[in-house]
Formats: structure tokens, C-alpha cells, sequence
């Protein structure tokens, strides 16, 4: 409430879920979607979740991802070869937990060079991130102790099977009247 007027519905489902999580961290849940236009504050709200939460922030955009293997990294065989961003989100916050916002996810392409959507899948499953293999790191890592939270402005562009998974909280824009008083 310091940091975003208004939204009170979304901040309400916000909280409920990290209060759940807090509480049950055993329950498998889905994740958290923030929808909504641009400028309403996605972002903002993700960071301070992370700021309430006591974790790390790595934000990583994925608007017009089209190789799934800037998610995974690549074999070091490859020239240019590094570790994936989601590896790179945990190198650089130099914790095993931090809060990963993985932004316009709504703006991934499926094309000839991989599906980023379905990679996405395998990262944000519960059962299957816990033994998370980087394609340049080549060992087992468990990312299960990080938080995602992904963001999208619409979400009729979201991919069906992405959707399924997600725990999707619409924040609207403004009012005029709401716009005077921030």
C-alpha cells in the first residue's frame, strides 16, 4: 500500500497466495500471472513482493524470445556459448531463492528455433525444477526455492498450456479519478 494506490483486489490475491506459501510450502500451486496493460505497475508490485519477501530481484524479459535455449543455456561446444537466464538469474543474485520476474510472457514466438513456452513449462514445474539441468553448466541444480512470477499485458496471447498453470491476477488500469489523486 506504500508503494501502489489502489489495485486492492490484486494486492488481496497477493497476499493470500504468499500468505499460503508461507504457511504450506509443501502445496504445490501454480504461479503467479500479473495482467494488465502497460504502465500499471507489474513490475513495481513484483519488485516489492521481493522487497516484503526479504528475496533477492532478477528481472528477465522474454517479449520476442523465440530460442528456448537463452532460457537453458547452450552446449559449451557452441561458439558463444553461455549459461541460460534462468542460471544467470541465480548467479547474479548470488542466492538459491530469489524472486525471478519473467516479464512478457505473453510476447514469446514459436518458430523453427525452439519453443520457449513449453521450456518455460519444464522450468516452472515444481517436480521437475528441482533437478534443473543449464545446457552449458551441465549439472543438476535445484531452482525449486525461487520464486517466479511471470507478467503479460494480454492474455488472450499467453499459450494455452502456459495458462493452465498460472494463477493469473488481472490489474486494471486507472481511473481518472484515481489518476488525480496518485
Amino acid at each position: 500500500n506504500e508503494r501502489h494506490f489502489g489495485l486492492n483486489e490484486g494486492k488481496d490475491r497477493i497476499i493470500e497466495y504468499v500468505s499460503l506459501k508461507q504457511r504450506a510450502p509443501e502445496i504445490s500451486s501454480p504461479i503467479i500471472c500479473l495482467v494488465g496493460p502497460p504502465g500499471v505497475g507489474k513490475t513495481s508490485i513484483a519488485m516489492s513482493i521481493a522487497s516484503s519477501l526479504n528475496r533477492e530481484f532478477y528481472k528477465l524479459s522474454v517479449g520476442g524470445l523465440n530460442d528456448s535455449t537463452e532460457l537453458v543455456g547452450s552446449r559449451k561446444t557452441y561458439l558463444g556459448a553461455a549459461p541460460g537466464k534462468i542460471m544467470q538469474a541465480i548467479i547474479k543474485s548470488k542466492v538459491n531463492n530469489p524472486l525471478i520476474l519473467i516479464d512478457e510472457v505473453d510476447k514469446m514466438v514459436k518458430d523453427y528455433k525452439g519453443d520457449p513456452a513449453s521450456t518455460l513449462l519444464e522450468i516452472l514445474d515444481e517436480s521437475q525444477n528441482k533437478m534443473f539441468v543449464d545446457n552449458y553448466i551441465e549439472e543438476p541444480f535445484d531452482i525449486s526455492n525461487a520464486m517466479f512470477i511471470l507478467t503479460a499485458n494480454e492474455i488472450e496471447n499467453i499459450p494455452a498450456t502456459l495458462l493452465d498453470r498460472l494463477e493469473v491476477i488481472n490489474l486494471g488500469s486507472y481511473s481518472v479519478y484515481e489518476k488525480i489523486d496518485i
